[in-house]
């Protein structure tokens, strides 16, 4: 079992190894954890090892780091599952993950090309709730079409072709919930996508 960082940027994944010391992350070749991704500055942040967990830092970048959607100021603790974002890369925090299974350099499913209704069913799905757990209960058909201002089989139709495009077989239980999950972890919704207006 090992720490490790899942890595979505532009479209492609991969896993990063975090082997117990500093790691740089940026744009520059330099770098241990290198970013194809106009956005990101040469040297853009820092990893570190942190009381057996991991913390990230900016270096002063151009664009900022965000956790979870909220910008790091100074160093920021890692826990499981947290998000790192920088520019339109994504870096989603696997504490003692088993790798022995994952072929580091392969590249799962991408991000799949999608309508901007399609998009918007997916954001409405989470009804302005963050996911906190695997039984997330996402909006119901009735509750997206009344969000979108549509009829309940318009959104019936936009969930069938998402479930195709995400490969989500059917009929199963929990689909809505899966897509909802499924979105995150490809990058498609970002936790700041919806993240609750402040108050």
């Amino acid at each position: 079992m090992a720490d490790v960082l899942e890595l979505w940027s532009l479209g492609r994944a991969s896993l990063v190894l975090l082997e117990g010391r500093r790691m740089t992350i940026g744009r520059g070749a330099e770098n241990e954890i290198t970013l194809a991704d106009p956005e990101a500055s040469e040297v853009h942040a820092l990893l570190e090892p942190l009381a057996g967990s991991w913390s990230v830092r900016d270096l002063s970048s151009r664009n900022g780091t965000f956790v979870n959607g909220e910008r790091v100021l100074s160093e920021r603790p890692l826990h499981r599952g947290d998000e790192i974002r920088i520019g339109r890369s994504r870096l989603v925090y696997r504490p003692e993950s088993s790798t022995r299974a994952i072929d580091r350099t392969a590249t799962p499913l991408g991000v799949p090309d999608l309508t901007r209704r399609e998009r918007d069913v997916l954001l409405a799905l989470f009804r302005g709730r963050l996911p906190d757990a695997v039984f997330f209960e996402p909006a119901t058909t009735h509750e997206i079409a009344t969000v979108l201002h549509v009829t309940d089989a318009a959104v019936k139709q936009h969930l069938v072709k998402l479930y195709d495009k995400f490969a989500l077989a059917l009929p199963a239980e929990r689909t809505r919930a899966r897509l909802a999950n499924e979105s995150l972890r490809r990058g498609v919704v970002s936790l700041a996508d919806i993240r609750p207006p402040a108050t």
